[in-house]
Formats: structure tokens, sequence, C-alpha cells
């Protein structure tokens, strides 16, 4: 009997062996693929994610003639992380509790946390834009039905500086303005799917996401000369009350832009409390203006390379000229007599100008306008560029011609009038104005092409222009610019602002500006000043003394020699 059981357990020992045996057989041999794929399937996922958007610099290291500049690469949009805290409500067994435990560590009473958590809602959030160190402090808590996650915010580490050049990522995560807008496509970072393998104790990615981050952007802007520039409006506010202002400054030779200021500034970390949206244009490349007699070097450089003036060219000024049934007054109404063509740039003269412009024909002077490229864009990688191809100009009348030869009647973007003092000042090359330097994705790095064009007007006409705007700060109204031991060239404008209807101009407004270029024989920047309704009778007391101010701390910056000696 004792044998008969023995036997009867171990067949039943050896009949539930070969079960397990055949059943193994038949998981890891028979179905082998099919328990695999389920097995891998619990152990990875996949996300959608994003890559990080690109970031904005300025590189100082790369400015005139290899100097390197303090501080070289700064900041001017990054990426911050920030963290949203969550929590699960169902997970929560004591709300009072995890709300007292809570409530100094998110900013918020131990009663907004309990409302917020006692409600339906299986999932809530409790803060958002909480620093790193507070959520290591959060972590601390050990609180259950507590969760985080990091969302990435777009930060400007100089606040209200350049914000009209950079622009600012918008509420749907969009770049808005300036660089941030002009080059969307190429910072935002780009979706993929990203693997994950789930381990014992983590979760970790089998891929990094370096390959869809957005691109880097660097951009000419050297910090110093900006921060520079920019206070210098933020003082012209303070002395002469502006509406608003530029100023611009280039390196003559390339195009590269080094300062691009305006004012009024905003912060682009809270744009969204601005509620003048007049504020994120950038008007030195998106407002038009009427320039005044800044123009006029242009229209001498046109009539003195048709050969037909002079600098010694003689012309006698009555204080007036009638042109049909209008009349062409000078500033003041001042009578000048006989005066040659440098003289007419030295004291600003209307009617000289009108007289030079008189020798050329009109479709010559239309011609000329198109080769400064007053006719069409600039070109410029900033958002929202706008021109204006002075339709008046091109069936326009003896009047028409005549007054756009001293700036009015004629609408201009500041930058053209600034690209257009390069070709003076270079010999005549139109040069293509740029203010990304590189843009930079992991190892690769496509650097910005200059474009320069050919010569549009000669060597001699050259020299002598420059002559006659070195004589406009020797000897003319803007002496106040002078800097010992250095040539300076340029010119003065004070133009009048013509009404919103189009039909005349307002009686107590100016645009009062100046453009000049040093060492005027070896220019190494151009600057524009321009300055709208400074509380000034003229741009000899404004704009002048700003570029003064500006070009002697150029020259100091750069260390650049003087060209003359001082007289002790």
């Amino acid at each position: 009997m004792k044998s008969w059981r023995t036997i009867l357990i171990l067949v039943f020992i050896v009949a539930f062996g070969a079960g397990i045996v055949t059943r193994l057989f038949y998981i890891q041999i028979l179905q082998h693929k099919l328990y695999e794929s389920q097995a891998l399937g619990q152990q990875l996922g996949f996300d959608k994610i994003t890559g990080a958007r690109g970031q904005i610099f300025c590189d100082n290291s790369q400015q005139s003639k290899g100097k390197e500049s303090a501080g070289q690469v700064k900041s001017l949009a990054i990426n911050k992380d920030e963290w949203i805290v969550s929590a699960e409500p169902s997970k929560i067994t004591d709300k009072n509790l995890f709300a007292k435990t809570l409530s100094k560590n998110i900013g918020q009473t131990e009663e907004e946390i309990v409302s917020k958590i006692s409600g339906q809602d299986a999932y809530i959030v409790l803060a958002k834009e909480v620093s790193f160190e507070q959520l290591e402090k959060i972590k601390t808590l050990g609180l259950e039905g507590l969760s985080w996650q990091a969302d990435s915010k777009r930060f400007y580490p100089q606040g209200s500086l350049a914000p009209q050049i950079i622009g600012f990522l918008g509420g749907e995560k969009t770049g808005q303005y300036g660089i941030e807008g002009y080059f969307e496509d190429v910072l935002k970072g780009k979706s993929g799917i990203q693997e994950q393998k789930k381990g014992l104790t983590s979760i970790f990615s089998s891929e990094t996401e370096l390959s869809l981050e957005g691109s880097d952007i660097y951009l000419t802007i050297d910090y110093n000369i900006q921060f520079q520039a920019e206070s210098l409006l933020k003082k012209a506010k303070q002395n002469m009350d502006i509406d608003s202002g530029q100023i611009i400054v280039m390196k003559p030779d390339t195009g590269k832009i080094l300062a691009l200021a305006n004012f009024p500034l905003f912060d682009p970390n809270n744009y969204g409390k601005e509620t003048n949206f007049d504020v994120f244009q950038n008007s030195a490349v998106q407002k038009l203006f009427e320039p005044g007699s800044i123009m006029k070097p242009f229209t001498m450089a046109m009539a003195l390379n048709e050969g037909k003036i002079t600098p010694d060219t003689k012309y006698v000024d009555k204080g007036f000229l009638k042109i049909g049934v209008e009349t062409i007054h000078n500033f003041n109404n001042k009578v000048y007599g006989e005066r040659i063509m440098t003289e007419v740039l030295e004291n600003s003269i209307n009617t000289g100008a009108v007289f030079a412009e008189e020798q050329v024909s009109h479709k010559t002077f239309l011609e000329y306008l198109e080769k400064f490229g007053f006719l069409d864009k600039t070109g410029i990688d900033l958002q929202g560029e706008v021109r204006s191809r002075n339709e008046l100009l091109k069936n326009g009348q003896d009047i028409e011609f005549a007054t756009a030869s001293f700036g009015q009647g004629i609408e201009l973007t500041p930058l053209q009038v600034v690209t257009g003092y390069c070709a003076l000042a270079n010999g005549g090359k139109i040069v293509k104005p740029y203010i990304v330097e590189k843009i930079v994705n992991g190892g690769d790095e496509i650097k910005t092409n200059v474009k320069v064009s050919d010569k549009i007007f000669s060597d001699q006409t050259h020299s002598q222009l420059t002559k006659m705007l070195i004589n406009v700060l020797e000897n003319g109204y803007d002496k106040i610019g002078k800097i010992p031991g250095y040539y300076l060239a340029g010119k003065t404008g004070t133009a009048q602002v013509p009404l919103e209807n189009g039909k005349g101009y307002y009686e107590n407004k100016t645009i009062q500006s100046f453009v000049g270029f040093a060492p005027a024989e070896n220019p190494e920047f151009v600057i524009m000043v321009k300055l709208d309704n400074p509380k000034v009778s003229s741009s000899s007391l404004s704009a002048v003394p700003l570029f003064k101010e500006l070009a002697q701390f150029m020259i100091n910056y750069w260390q650049i020699p003087p060209n003359y000696d001082i007289k002790p």
C-alpha cells in the first residue's frame, strides 16, 4: 500500500515536471519572439520631445583689427530651466499636513493649498516658475502625491540692452521681432521621438537631444559700444526731452553693425507689461523719415562725380529760390551771398544744394539714389525692414527734386542713410549691413559673408568730398564736434516732420541728426545720431555733441592713433 502511494507521487511529480518543461519549451523556444517583444515593450518607451531653443550671444573678441574687447562673449538670450510643481489629490492622505509642510516652500498659504487639492481634479498645478533651488528643498519633503516637471523659459540676462535687436519669445513660444523673429526657424529646437529604457532604479535615454537643439547665433554687436550708445540716448532724453532716437555704428569697409541703439527701451523679460507696442519696433530699420541736410553730401557726390561741379565752384545765394510757384528758403532765412560748394556744406545752404542738383539731370539723380541703395531695402538680417520707393520723385516735378537735394520730400530709414555714408567713407563701395556674425550648431559653423559692391564713384570724388566734409567740422557750424588730433568728417541735418495726412509739416517738431566717420582719411567707423524732436534749436547743439562723445569713446576703446599733431 505504501509502495503504491510512493509510485503515485512520483508519477505526479514527473508529470508536473514534464508539464513545466513543455510550457517552458513553448514559451522560450516556440514563442520566443512574441514574449521578447512584449518584455521589450515594457522596458522601452517613446516620447515626443523638442530640442532646446538656440541661444543668442555677442562676441566682442571678433571686433576691429583683432582687438579684443573686455568681457568678450556676452549672453543676450538664453534658456533658463524653471519647474512646475503639481499634485495628485487622490494620493494625498492628510491634506492639512501636506499643505502645512509645503506652504513655506512655494510661497502660498496653507489655506490656498488645501483649497486647490480639495477639489475633484485628478491633477492640479500648484506653482509655476519654481527655481532649481526651491525644487531641491521641495524634493527633501518626501510628500506623497507631489510631482514636478521642467519648464524651460527664455531669459534675457542683459535686461533692457538692445531689446529691439534681440526681440523676444512670445507666449506661443514663437520668436517676435528682431533676431528672435527673423531667425525663428534657425533658433527653434526640432521635434523628434526619443527612445527611453526603464531600469530598476531610473529611466534613461538611449539617445541625446543634441541633434534636436536649435542653432546658437552670435551677433556683430559690441556690448560696450551698444551700452555707450544707449546711455547717450538716455542722456538725450534727460537733457533735451527727445521723443525717441537712434544711434547706429557701422564698419564702413564691411557693413558690420557694432551698435544699433534705440530709445525708448523695454525689458524683453517683461514684454507683456508694455502698453505701447511701438516700442517693440526697431526704428532704425522699420520706420521712415525725411533726412534733411544729411542728404546734401550725396547730392554733392553726384554732381562731383558727373564733373558738373568742383569743391570750388561758385554760387551766389540770395536766401531763397523760386521754383514754379514754390519758394525754397535757407534755414532761418539766412542769406549767404557768393559761396563755393565747400561752403555750401559748411553752412548747410539749401539753395546751394538745389544748385548742385540742377547741374545733373533728374534721371541721373534718380540713378544715383538707386546706386546708393535708397530705393530698396538694405537686406539687413533683422525682422520687418521697410523701404520707400520714393515714387513721388520718379515722376516728380522740379520742386520734388529740388527739395530732395537737401533731404525733404524723400524718405529713408536710418540704416539706409548709414549704409550710404559707408560708401562716402570707404571710397564709393556699397556694403550690405549685417548683424549676425555666425550661426553655430554643435560643431558646424556658418559665418556671414561680407558683400561689397563695385565703386559707384571715382577716387577723385571720394577725395574731394572727404575734404569738404572735414571742413564741415573744421570750419562750419559743427566745430563743436572736433576731437583734437583727429580729422573727422560728417554732416548735420535738421528736418521737418511731415503731418500724418502727408499734407504739410508740423510747425514745432524737428528731427535732428548727425552722420560722420573717423578718422576721416582712413575711416574705422561710421556713426549716425538721430534724435526725434529734441527741445533745442539745431543739430549742432543736440546730435553733434553725442556724436563727439561716442567717437571719442571709440577712439579710446580701439586705441586709434592720432592722424595729426596737436599744436601746443
